[in-house]
């Protein structure tokens, strides 16, 4: 199964995106023996339209737009579920065990999922209740899947 990372505003050089590289590279290295055939990164400009809910609803067609309807859409959203780490290893496991093709991980712009992405989605995902920085969100994000990996293939890596 392909993941995906498809998240609204650009990351930049900096400590956060070599992290997610880290962690992403750190996946395509072992997913394999999990049923991850590769993993990436995309970013979409935020939309420029004059209120949110119009860059919400633009946004959302941009993030759209590059997925398979088949894809399993995974949102975070702070209002969504907060799952334990092996919980979340768990939920990745009965999608690649699923057949799935493809799961992308959804992380909206400054306003936001439009609700249209977050009713589509399998899983409404919160990276616990705190709001995050969109940087650092996808570095979470990157880390807990390959944390999750990891778990999958019994690799001593999670020692919870």
């Amino acid at each position: 199964m392909r993941i995906t990372i498809a998240a609204i505003g650009r990351m930049k050089a900096g400590p956060e995106r070599a992290l997610v590289d880290e962690y992403v590279a750190r996946v395509r290295a072992l997913g394999r023996q999990a049923g991850v055939t590769a993993i990436e990164m995309r970013d979409y400009p935020e939309s420029s339209a004059a209120t949110a809910g119009l860059r919400r609803t633009d946004e959302a067609a941009r993030l759209l737009a590059v997925l398979s309807p088949e894809t399993f859409l995974i949102a975070l959203d702070e209002r969504g579920k907060s799952l334990p780490s092996k919980a979340f290893a768990e939920h990745l496991g009965r999608i690649v065990s699923a057949g799935r093709s493809e799961a992308a991980f959804l992380i909206g712009g400054p306003d936001g999922l439009d609700a249209a992405l977050t009713e589509r989605a399998r899983l409404v995902l919160a990276l616990g209740p705190m709001t995050w920085p969109h940087r650092l969100a996808r570095v979470m994000l990157a880390e807990q899947i390959y944390r999750a990996v990891t778990i999958l293939v019994n690799h001593p890596y999670h020692r919870a």
